[in-house]
């Protein structure tokens, strides 16, 4: 059950943030190992793509991608989230004298983390072909022409079969290591510093809410040069292979951005990263901690 209403959780806020997500994923590809002002910016701001994307692919274009993502967040969340929520229900985030532990916690959130995250790779490789198509006068990175989730797995599978379905999926990892470590831990640690202090009523929905604005914050400063890196890996194009063209891996990515694009190329789509991250990690995690807490009020 923990399982079920993490990943239901996460579903549920994927439905309002996945426009996000589709900005987010342009803006990372835009100018992709480009100096800076060599290129056109389709995409000025979150805004203006929100507007561009509206405009040219039409507002139907800021879902795409809604299928796989939705499945994506179910298996990783569900994983993920349910994990976290077994090991915190067994005690094992707080020490022998009844202290909340980081460091167990952070191991938990990452470890935890990386086993949703591998298992829903091919998931998430598909749902960033789709996002990235568009039409051409606003298209950036690699263009794959898939028809639907089911057509691309399809596909990928065919061609290069099953190490092609988990092409960057360790590179994807780091992103998800640092990411799941700094939401969980500090949404865990903010919630239990404000059950301490008393600011909200026991068990008022508010400490949820208060702790998943912290740990957004969080999450976006940490994880965003790895976003950015895994997009690339994922959006690549492949030789006969099914071996990226582009970049070796993970460290290889962060490498050439940096070169070629500068610091602030690893922070490409932070703005939509706050914008996407921040909602999703504080809806996903509101929904996740009132579904545990209907759950075991109503079933006890």
């Amino acid at each position: 059950m923990d399982f079920l209403m993490s990943g239901l959780a996460a579903c549920g806020a994927c439905v309002f943030t996945n426009p996000l997500e589709v900005v987010k994923t342009r803006m990372q590809l835009q100018g992709e190992l480009q100096a800076p002002g060599t290129y056109q910016k389709h995409y000025r701001n979150v805004f203006h793509a929100f507007i561009t994307i509206g405009r040219v692919d039409g507002l139907a274009a800021l879902q795409k991608g809604l299928a796989p993502a939705l499945l994506y967040q179910f298996l990783m969340n569900g994983i993920r989230l349910g994990t976290y929520g077994l090991a915190e229900a067994g005690g094992y985030m707080h020490t022998a004298d009844g202290n909340f532990s980081h460091t167990r916690s952070a191991a938990v959130g990452g470890l935890a983390g990386i086993l949703g995250a591998y298992l829903g790779s091919p998931i998430y490789m598909v749902k960033t072909h789709i996002q990235a198509q568009a039409a051409s006068e606003i298209a950036v990175g690699h263009q794959y022409k898939h028809q639907g989730m089911l057509q691309a797995l399809n596909e990928i599978g065919r061609k290069h079969g099953v190490v092609g379905l988990f092409r960057g999926a360790v590179g994807g990892l780091p992103r998800v290591i640092v990411g799941s470590s700094a939401q969980l831990c500090t949404f865990s640690s903010t919630k239990d510093l404000l059950s301490q202090w008393e600011i909200f009523p026991p068990q008022s929905w508010k400490v949820a809410l208060a702790a998943s604005m912290v740990s957004g914050i969080a999450v976006v400063l940490a994880m965003t040069p790895f976003d950015v890196a895994s997009t690339r890996l994922y959006n690549q194009p492949t030789d006969a292979q099914g071996k990226g063209l582009m970049y070796r891996g993970i460290l290889d990515a962060l490498l050439q951005i940096a070169r070629t694009e500068g610091i602030f190329g690893m922070y490409k789509g932070i703005g939509a990263s706050y914008f996407r991250l921040g909602p999703h990690t504080v809806l996903s995690l509101f929904f996740w901690d009132q579904l545990r807490f209907l759950y075991y009020t109503y079933t006890k």
